[in-house]
């Protein structure tokens, strides 16, 4: 059971919510649904507390990205993924504002050339999205793929940082 500090902040695209640990952020949820009800069953056993000041410093860093001011993220993270997670993470983390790869890119430079789905799928499941920019992922086609705030949302992301290059 760990303390969960959590805040919300507005954007131009939607509210987001944002929660950390004392270690660093942890999650970044996407416009949509009960924000707040997510988080509460993901963090069961969790204690859920709001604060803004802990989340201050990712809050200023993602206003910058908003008013596009900022190309990277330099937090404090706390990731709790599997280490093939964390691989694939860390290719889409270095995947230039504004451009985009595909999954088979990332499953290529992580050295796993076959586990495009499985890339995929840690795509999917990436707890910060805009701080780890899944959004620039897109399929080997150029096709917008599924995206947790939706495909219409990561076309307008996308379209944001092509504007803001």
């Amino acid at each position: 059971m760990e303390n969960i500090f959590y805040s919300f902040m507005e954007t131009q695209f939607g509210p987001l919510l944002l929660s950390a640990t004392e270690k660093g952020l942890k999650r970044v949820m996407l416009p949509g649904a009960d924000q707040l009800q997510q988080l509460r069953q993901e963090c069961k056993e969790d204690t859920l507390i709001e604060n803004r000041e802990i989340n201050k410093n990712a809050v200023r860093q993602l206003q910058q990205y908003f008013n596009g001011e900022r190309k990277q993220f330099s937090l404090s993270l706390d990731l709790n993924t599997t280490e093939f997670q964390k691989q694939v993470l860390k290719a889409v983390q270095k995947v230039p504002y504004g451009a985009t790869r595909s999954y088979k890119d990332i499953a290529e430079i992580i050295g796993k050339p076959k586990a495009v789905r499985a890339v995929g799928n840690a795509n999917r499941t990436n707890p910060l999205p805009i701080i780890i920019p899944c959004h620039r992922i897109i399929g080997s086609d150029g096709s917008m793929t599924g995206y947790g705030g939706g495909v219409e949302l990561k076309r307008k992301l996308l379209e944001f940082e092509k504007g803001n290059s």
